[in-house]
């Protein structure tokens, strides 16, 4: 009985200490491809299962599904892109299904399973510019960071955040 407290806790706790992606497309993916190496040659790397992630810089609804363009960042360990004003470039993301801009937003980050599909030379700019094209097999949109507090918060019992300021003559 003393061993069922300890079991159930770590139970508990494993779920939440996961990767954010599946561990099937995990073992399918190429981790020794780098971005550079995706962007230099997509065309080259066609049909490979990567692993990449970034922060959104814009997503619009097509024909096709939605397309994100995500400048890119190194993922941790946990495959969260980290904060870093550091970019390999920016590539383009196309999932197949219809997802709202408004949660996929610019400044959200995201890491995605995919497969490389080759280069677009326009972008959600319309640039001349030639992009990575990858097609969503997964998606992880991370939820965003807490915001720091606009004002000092005082540990005195009796300060009331809701209260009207006062004022004295």
């Amino acid at each position: 009985m003393n061993n069922i407290v300890p079991v159930a806790l770590i139970a508990l706790l494993l779920p939440g200490c996961t990767y954010a992606i599946s561990p099937e497309l995990v073992k399918q993916a190429d981790k020794t491809l780098s971005f550079e190496q995706i962007e230099s040659a997509p065309e080259q790397h066609k049909g490979t299962l990567v692993i990449l992630g970034g922060t959104i810089a814009g997503a619009i609804r097509t024909t096709d599904g939605t397309m994100i363009e995500v400048a890119q960042h190194s993922l941790d360990s946990w495959g969260r892109p980290l904060r870093t004003n550091r970019s390999g470039g920016s590539f383009l993301l196309l999932h197949p299904g219809s997802l709202d801009p408004l949660l996929y937003s610019p400044g959200r980050e995201i890491t995605a399973a995919a497969i490389i599909d080759g280069s677009r030379h326009k972008g959600l700019d319309d640039g001349d510019r030639s992009w990575p094209l990858l097609l969503a097999k997964e998606l992880k949109l991370w939820p965003e960071p807490g915001r720091a507090w606009s004002r000092p918060q005082y540990l005195d019992p009796l300060y009331d955040p809701y209260a009207s300021p006062r004022y004295s003559n």
